[in-house]
């Protein structure tokens, strides 16, 4: 492995002390914590749902219950867009903490992508 080869990978490594050093400033690492945050809520709350869907499902094959499917399409419909928009506030709100809001956003998509 040559040399060249070594630098470039340091370079693309976002861990390293000479990237943190040169191109992380006080907004990217709070975009980081909040994307990280977010990603992980995301997922814990899509365990729960499917949990719950499971259960309504399992209720219905023993007939406790009946499900509409109209009506959990509409549900699932409502919940998608409330995360749109929880998403866009957060996007935005980030985007206020600098004059340009770079850093702040580009740390939330940093910290989603590793949560």
């Amino acid at each position: 492995m040559n040399s060249s080869n070594v630098d470039s990978a340091v370079e693309n490594d976002i861990f390293s002390s000479s990237f943190l050093m040169g191109n992380v400033g006080a907004p990217f690492v709070i975009g980081m914590a909040v994307g990280f945050f977010a990603k992980k809520m995301l997922q814990m709350a899509l365990f729960v749902g499917g949990l719950i869907l499971v259960i309504l499902f399992v209720a219905e094959y023993y007939e406790i219950i009946t499900i509409n499917n109209n009506v959990l399409q509409d549900a699932a419909s409502s919940l998608m867009h409330s995360a749109r928009d929880s998403g866009g506030f957060l996007l935005d709100r980030l985007s206020a903490i600098t004059s340009q809001g770079v850093s702040g956003v580009g740390g939330f998509y940093v910290g989603f992508k590793l949560g």
